[in-house]
């Protein structure tokens, strides 16, 4: 089972940015799916964009188009969450998650990181 760290939370204004990187500790990383979920307080952990192994497919769920990008470095085990023009809305735990094909569910995720906080201020 692949091992996920994610890294780059904090606090930020609304209209900041930030960018959230994810550490996987298997050299077959370049072979997942890679993914972005988050989970507010006293809600249930919503999708946010995934990208295929090779990069060639990606989802966003619709509230983070044209702010927020997703994209990976194969040969550095990492996946990143380029997140644009913050707003408190997107005040949440965000956790990276690895899988085998591209699910805008929780269910079918092969592993998961502890999630790193991030926090919009108004």
């Amino acid at each position: 089972q692949v091992q996920l760290v994610e890294s780059g939370g904090g606090l930020v204004q609304a209209g900041g940015s930030l960018r959230l990187s994810c550490s996987a500790s298997r050299s077959s990383f370049s072979r997942y799916v890679m993914g972005w979920f988050r989970q507010a307080p006293g809600t249930e952990r919503e999708f946010v964009a995934a990208i295929s192994w090779s990069g060639f497919t990606i989802n966003y769920t619709d509230s983070v188009k044209g702010r927020f990008t997703i994209s990976r470095d194969n040969a550095k085990n990492t996946a990143y969450l380029q997140m644009n023009s913050l707003k408190p809305e997107d005040t949440a735990v965000y956790y990276c998650a690895a899988g085998t094909a591209v699910r805008t569910t929780v269910n079918g995720w092969s592993g998961w990181g502890r999630g790193t906080q991030v926090t919009v201020s108004s």
